[in-house]
């Protein structure tokens, strides 16, 4: 008897443990990175809500999608077409290259309630293509609520390359947050060694700006995190959203002689 009422208390504690929160990414994955004379002059873009390292997904709804070119924006959100990743809804869009440029396309997710964190959450997401060598406009702000704007250079980089950016939030500094990483595990072929290992995690300083050297080759998002000042109603009540701010970057094999 004292053994069962042991092992009771223990399936108990274990039930009742807090469960760590998942770290939710909007992702902007285009086919190419860079665009070269050789390469196909169409980029296929990819739109999906998921939990990237662990490999599953999350239904996203149609989000807004847009294209900065040259200083001009062009509304792609006409131009998505759902497709399924895991039975869950992704969009899919193609952007044609007709001539050299930084091709910066971004999303808004749009709010939407998570019951388990009891609160909603608002994801803006972006990635940039380089076409044709042009090499001017990659810092450049989508004018995302919460945005990260890269201070290294967000295309043409190697495995062991530091990224660092700025993360803001209505075009102000967003200091002292945190900034959550994770990579594309495609087809979950990476094994995680522990929970702790899934989510990479640095802070921003007071001007906003972070660091991280990305270890080996594929996508990686960065997000960086807080709370919106404005609440949103559910159920009658005023609740907390959490809004981030998205960047995915693509780091090729480091070259070796």
């Amino acid at each position: 008897m004292r053994h069962l009422a042991q092992t009771l208390a223990l399936l108990a504690f274990l039930v009742f443990l807090p469960l760590p929160a998942l770290a939710h990414f909007a992702m902007v994955i285009p086919d190419e990175s860079i665009v070269t004379q050789e390469s196909p002059k169409t980029v296929n873009f990819q739109f999906m809500f998921r939990h990237p390292t662990e490999n599953n997904s999350m239904d996203l709804e149609k989000p807004k999608a847009e294209l900065l070119l040259d200083g001009k924006k062009t509304d792609l959100t006409g131009q998505l077409t759902e497709f399924q990743i895991q039975g869950k809804k992704a969009w899919k869009t193609s952007v044609e290259v007709k001539k050299p440029g930084v091709y910066i396309v971004g999303m808004d997710a749009s709010p939407y309630w998570e019951k388990a964190e009891d609160q909603y959450i608002w994801h803006f997401s972006k990635t940039v293509v380089n076409a044709l060598n042009a090499d001017d406009g990659w810092d450049k702000p989508l004018g995302q609520k919460v945005e990260i704007i890269p201070l290294t250079r967000p295309y043409g980089l190697y495995a062991g390359n530091s990224f660092t950016g700025r993360a803001v939030y209505k075009n102000k500094p967003l200091a002292d947050k945190n900034v959550e990483i994770q990579f594309m595990n495609t087809d979950g072929k990476l094994k995680i060694p522990a929970e702790a290992y899934v989510t990479q995690v640095v802070k921003t300083g007071h001007d906003g700006v972070f660091t991280y050297t990305v270890p080996w080759t594929g996508w990686w998002g960065f997000a960086a995190l807080t709370d919106d000042e404005d609440k949103k109603k559910h159920d009658g009540k005023d609740k907390n959203v959490e809004i981030g701010g998205e960047m995915w970057v693509y780091f090729h094999e480091a070259l070796v002689k």
